[in-house]
């Protein structure tokens, strides 16, 4: 078994204008990467909603955030030849891309949805074991990188227990 590197953006909202402000995954060991992105001069899109769930303000963002080109480089560069998963293929695909153009860069890994190494039996236990992994975390923020710890031990977990039951 290979465990799945899962990724996950933060965005400034959802829908036309939305643009990432935090990507973050955690690897095949558990290891995790983060970071803040920085907008582009034409990103002014902002929802105070989405804003209250992920506790980033813009503000930080100006101030601590990496460049679109620096945060590129680096998730090619850590993901090279990966496939990566992602619980929200459709919203992240978009920013994914929206990052790379605007670092004038394709990635070099590629992005794929967690839907397709999610077993029917892993299914069945899915909801279930995320709430048990969020409570054991402690989580209370949501956040790119813890965000995709949690999916990547609920992946890890009802695997386990769906070979369990075949034993």
């Amino acid at each position: 078994m290979t465990v799945p590197i899962i990724i996950d953006f933060e965005a400034s909202g959802f829908g036309k204008g939305s643009y990432p402000i935090e990507v973050g995954f955690s690897g095949r060991h558990g290891e995790g990467w983060c970071a803040l992105i920085r907008p582009q001069d034409d990103w002014h899109h902002w929802d105070h909603e989405a804003a209250r769930i992920h506790h980033i303000p813009r503000e930080i963002l100006v101030e601590r955030g990496k460049s679109a080109v620096y945060v590129a480089e680096q998730l090619n560069f850590l993901l090279k030849g990966y496939t990566v998963y992602t619980d929200g293929w459709g919203q992240d695909y978009v920013w994914m891309a929206r990052l790379f153009d605007a670092a004038n860069m394709v990635p070099r890994f590629k992005l794929a949805d967690l839907r397709e190494i999610i077993t029917e039996q892993q299914k069945s236990n899915w909801h279930v074991t995320k709430e048990n992994v969020l409570k054991e975390l402690g989580i209370a923020r949501h956040r790119a990188s813890s965000d995709a710890r949690v999916l990547q031990l609920t992946w890890l977990r009802t695997y386990d227990a769906g070979r369990q039951l075949d034993s």
